[in-house]
């Protein structure tokens, strides 16, 4: 999961408000164009309120809440560019759409960087307008149901970065709550990517720690003798490259938290060290004699059965029963599908506005896409597609063909023999390859190691074969 980092599914009509249906405000000097707004509007389900001028239209906005704002550009008085910084000003997330019939580009562009949805031009199609309507209304009840949660979590607990409402996170989060102030050191499980660091980070936050360090260190990222010199320190002259004396991270973490991430991964000769600092609270540095004493809570955590490594005589026992003190399992995204719409919406927010760009919003059919797929990458697999598809758009939605195919069941059909009749089978074979493994490096977050072992080959065979078809490796994306 993100850091940084549950459902509100998009709708083919009207968001529901308190009294049932959501809620629009109409400013317009023309009687006309209010009125069939209106009929429009009212026959899809929306309680509707008119306005004939802007200040009229603020005061409404001052007396109730709405969903959305219809709000024409020529207004008498302030025009609609001033109304709009105004909304902005009070409502900074109140949708507004934008009428005229003067639709040039200059208008279209002011009034977009002013922070409207969108902008319509008299007359309009109504289909269009009613589905820009539904799009930007379900935006803002996600936005909003998000913000609702979050603020919840944190009057509750003080989980700002965690997005979650369905029975397994809320669960997790009353575990959480009740572990965090105590010593007691916790085992999270869980598959990659479904935010073990968020878990233990806010673990930290919320015990009596929370101003000492954090300290994070993947375990299964580095070799043995690293890995214990990273942990435990050294001296100078522990070995030929240590020209000074250095600290551990244990010293480093003391009064606070260890995060062991990967835990699975670690050698048994540095599972009987880890073990005795468990016990004893005390370590010496590589190559000392004197030993040190610390005070650190540690949190561990692995997306393999430390009991399978058990039996396997790959982990020791008594390390695992150290750590499984208190235990919390992580479902996988694909056990949560109602989060799966809130997560893509705090996405696309912090995305769009990571790249200086409008909101968007997915349509009904990328969004099924979404809570359709099975997620073997998790929250993180989730953030990556999301960010590809603020980036791609060009517009305020993202459709189901900005999404990878392997999320829509889309076959490999823009292939090189579509592009070029006279390609070779070797070429053709060539280019599937590509995509295949390409496909397989996306969903494991550009992991080389991971796709080689869900292909079941080498890492060398993979690189070779990454090599010689030119695939462009990107930089992996936030655990």
């Amino acid at each position: 999961m993100s850091e940084g980092t549950l459902t509100a599914p998009a709708s083919n009509g009207p968001a529901p408000g308190t009294d049932g249906a959501a809620r629009i405000l109409i400013v317009d000097d023309e009687a006309a164009i209010r009125e069939s707004l209106e009929t429009l509007l009212t026959l899809e389900g929306y309680a509707v309120d008119a306005a004939e001028s802007g200040e009229q239209g603020l005061e409404r906005i001052a007396e109730q809440p709405f969903d959305l704002v219809l709000l024409d550009l020529a207004l008498p008085g302030r025009n609609g560019m001033e109304i709009l910084a105004k909304i902005r000003e009070r409502h900074a997330q109140l949708p507004v759409i934008m009428i005229t019939a003067f639709g040039t580009v200059g208008n279209v562009v002011d009034a977009i960087r002013g922070g409207a949805q969108n902008f319509v031009q008299k007359p309009w199609d109504n289909e269009k307008l009613l589905a820009d309507i539904r799009a930007a209304i379900g935006r803002y009840r996600a936005e909003e149901e998000n913000l609702q949660l979050k603020r919840a979590l944190r009057q509750r607990y003080s989980f700002p970065n965690i997005v979650g409402k369905s029975e397994a996170m809320l669960k997790i989060f009353d575990l959480v709550a009740q572990v965090a102030p105590t010593r007691s050191t916790v085992l999270i499980q869980g598959e990659s990517g479904t935010g073990k660091e968020l878990i233990a980070k806010a673990l930290h936050a919320n015990s009596p720690r929370k101003d000492k360090p954090f300290v994070p260190v993947n375990t299964g990222a580095m070799p043995t003798d690293l890995l214990e010199s990273t942990l435990f320190g050294h001296v100078k002259g522990a070995f030929t490259s240590a020209i000074a004396a250095k600290k551990g991270l244990f010293e480093v973490a003391n009064g606070g938290t260890l995060f062991l991430d990967e835990i699975g991964t670690m050698g048994m000769d540095t599972q009987a060290k880890i073990l005795r600092v468990l016990q004893d609270r005390r370590f010496m540095h590589l190559g000392g004699v004197q030993e040190i004493q610390v005070d650190v809570r540690i949190i561990a955590a692995t997306n393999v059965d430390l009991r399978q490594l058990v039996r396997e005589g790959k982990f020791r026992e008594d390390l695992f029963y150290r750590l499984n003190v208190i235990a919390i399992e992580l479902p996988p995204l694909r056990g949560r599908r109602e989060d799966i719409p809130l997560l893509a919406s705090h996405f696309l927010k912090r995305f769009s506005e990571e790249n200086g760009l409008p909101a968007r919003s997915f349509t009904p059919d990328a969004m099924r896409a979404l809570v359709d797929y099975e997620w073997p990458g998790n929250v993180r697999e989730l953030e990556n597609v999301v960010e590809r598809g603020v980036v791609l758009s060009s517009g305020t939605t993202i459709g189901a063909d900005l999404l990878p195919g392997h999320l829509t069941g889309a076959s490999y059909s823009t292939s090189l023999l579509e592009h070029n009749p006279d390609a070779s089978l070797f070429d053709i074979i060539e280019d599937i390859e590509r995509r295949i493994i390409m496909d397989k490096l996306e969903r494991s977050n550009w992991n080389q190691t991971e796709a080689a072992e869900a292909f079941r080959i080498p890492l060398s065979t993979l690189n070779q074969k990454i090599k010689r078809l030119n695939i462009e490796i990107r930089k992996r994306g936030r655990e």
